[in-house]
């Protein structure tokens, strides 16, 4: 490797965090041409994870890497969201989380990459693609190690939690997350109600949080936020709320 070729890989490797995926074609854009890039490959700089991403070699690499790698040189909306942005965050400890799976979110259409889906991370993938929600909204950074990264806040998670909800046991743990929920922003969790286009998310939200008796439920203006029309029975044998026209289980 001449002097040229490796003073590049140093700069490439101080200017760029460890422990993230590297993605070829944004490497390409920013003066590390595609034969530069098999060089450092040939030389052990780099090992490729799949077409188009590479890792520093020996590094270790987790999922919350290559997620830096999507938002930062592709520019995607995907992020950790639901339980695992809230666990992340350290708002859901007492989870359960043997079942080693990381909830990811992306717009709706925004499918992941093919090195990302085949390649073996630290943790199951559940990818859900949604329109929930605006892409960028109620998302809050998350320093992951030496790299920071987009993650759902507490409100936008907890919304992505009771969109997932289909049945009793999964709404009944949606309640307790809720409960856990005592220092939120109402501006901001007014905000995000009036931006999602869910009404089951946004009814249950409301009921969930009323019930749990949040001080900063009182300051959400309940009256401006469109929570549509008719009855939605989401459980068989529940309890009907008449104020938010939804039949919930018996918490």
């Amino acid at each position: 490797m001449n002097t040229s070729t490796s003073s590049k890989i140093n700069r490439l490797i101080t200017e760029l965090p460890s422990g993230v995926v590297y993605l070829s074609q944004w490497l390409a854009e920013n003066g590390y041409s595609y034969d530069l890039q098999k060089t450092y490959r040939k030389s052990n700089w780099l090992t490729s994870i799949g077409t188009g991403a590479m890792v520093r070699s020996g590094d270790d690499v987790g999922y919350l890497g290559a997620i830096y790698a999507l938002q930062q040189y592709a520019k995607a909306s995907v992020h950790p969201g639901g339980k695992t942005a809230l666990a992340l965050s350290g708002r859901s400890h007492y989870l359960e989380m043997s079942s080693r799976k990381a909830i990811v979110f992306g717009a709706v259409k925004e499918g992941l990459p093919v090195w990302f889906r085949k390649h073996q991370w630290e943790v199951e993938i559940v990818y859900h693609t949604t329109s929930m929600l605006p892409p960028e909204t109620g998302l809050i950074e998350y320093t992951a190690g030496n790299f920071d990264i987009r993650i759902s806040g507490a409100a936008r998670a907890m919304m992505e939690c009771l969109y997932l909800a289909d049945d009793q046991t999964s709404l009944k743990e949606c309640y307790e997350l809720m409960e856990g929920l005592n220092n939120l922003v109402p501006q901001k969790v007014e905000a995000l109600l009036k931006q999602c286009n869910s009404v089951k998310v946004k009814r249950l939200f409301l009921y969930f949080a009323e019930r749990a008796e949040h001080t900063w439920f009182k300051y959400i203006k309940t009256h401006e936020i469109d929570l549509g029309k008719g009855k939605r029975s989401l459980v068989k044998n529940g309890i009907y709320v008449p104020k938010y026209q939804i039949t919930v289980p018996k918490i």
